[in-house]
Order: structure tokens, then C-alpha cells, then sequence
């Protein structure tokens, strides 16, 4: 089985939100372990949160199933039921389509680690709903809509 080395995998610092909703994300970090290892059905992601920063704004996907797994470190997850505290070991699912908005989000003073994995669903297939802003993933029209349809300008 061939080893992934972590510390070479390069880190992955962006977010493709459009503003104002990119602002608390754009300090998180993914090393994208399933890519290194040549995987193609389903997305691995190492995630290192810093205090205070978002693993991305509240949101559901129609085609993608998600898991998580706290490596290191403690996260909030928010959701529709509120928010929990995770713990490492700890773990969440988010199946396909079922419309609970989630995110990690880390309000404690160290950084925290997080396993995820995910369906890779191709991206002009998929639509993501963000329960707590105005904005849409359109994956047939490939760019983020405010819920009207209407798209977000380019980013200059």
C-alpha cells in the first residue's frame, strides 16, 4: 500500500466564496491527501482550522455525502439542531441531499485538525445550499448565485 507523506503534500489556502461570505474561511487549510494518493471516487481532505476561522459557511449538498473526523484539537459543529462540541475521535455524517446545514467552526485558542471525506461528485453536477446566507453553489452553471439565480460578479 503506498505511503502518503503528509508533509510534502502541498497546503491549500483559499476560498472560492464570493464576498462578503469567503471572509471567515479564508485562513483554513487543506492538504488534499486523496488527490496525493491518485483516488478519484471519493475526496480526502487533512483540514487544519486556527482559532477563530471556518471550514466554510453553513451549507448541504444535493449530490455529495460527507464525513468528518477530529484528528487533533476541538471544533464546533453548527447545524440545524444548534451547535456540539467535537473532541478528537469524534465524528459526524452528512448524507447527500438531507438539508442540514453544517460547518466546523473553531472557537477555541489552539488549532484543531479534522479528517474529511467526501463524495466526488462532479462539480457541474452538484448544487450547495447555504441556509444562512445568500448564495448557491449552481454546479450546471459552474458559479455561486445569490438564492435568485442570479450570479455573483467575477472576482477582479
Amino acid at each position: 500500500m503506498p505511503k502518503i507523506d503528509i508533509a510534502v503534500v502541498p497546503e491549500i489556502k483559499r476560498c472560492g466564496y464570493p464576498a462578503p461570505y469567503n471572509q471567515p474561511c479564508l485562513e483554513r487549510v487543506r492538504k488534499r491527501l486523496g488527490d496525493a494518493g491518485g483516488l478519484t471516487q471519493f475526496g480526502v481532505n487533512l483540514l487544519t482550522l486556527m482559532p477563530g476561522v471556518w471550514s466554510a459557511q453553513r451549507h448541504w449538498h444535493v449530490e455529495e455525502d460527507e464525513f468528518i473526523y477530529v484528528v487533533s484539537g476541538e471544533v464546533v459543529l453548527v447545524d440545524n439542531a444548534g451547535e456540539q462540541v467535537l473532541k478528537p475521535g469524534d465524528c459526524a455524517a452528512f448524507p447527500a441531499n438531507d438539508g442540514n446545514g453544517h460547518h466546523l467552526t473553531n472557537k477555541s485558542a489552539a488549532p484543531a485538525v479534522v479528517l474529511e471525506i467526501g463524495t466526488r461528485t462532479p462539480a457541474d453536477t452538484d448544487t450547495c445550499h447555504y441556509p444562512d446566507a445568500d448564495l448557491v453553489w449552481d454546479g450546471p452553471k459552474g458559479t455561486y448565485t445569490h438564492r435568485t439565480g442570479e450570479p455573483y460578479p467575477p472576482e477582479k
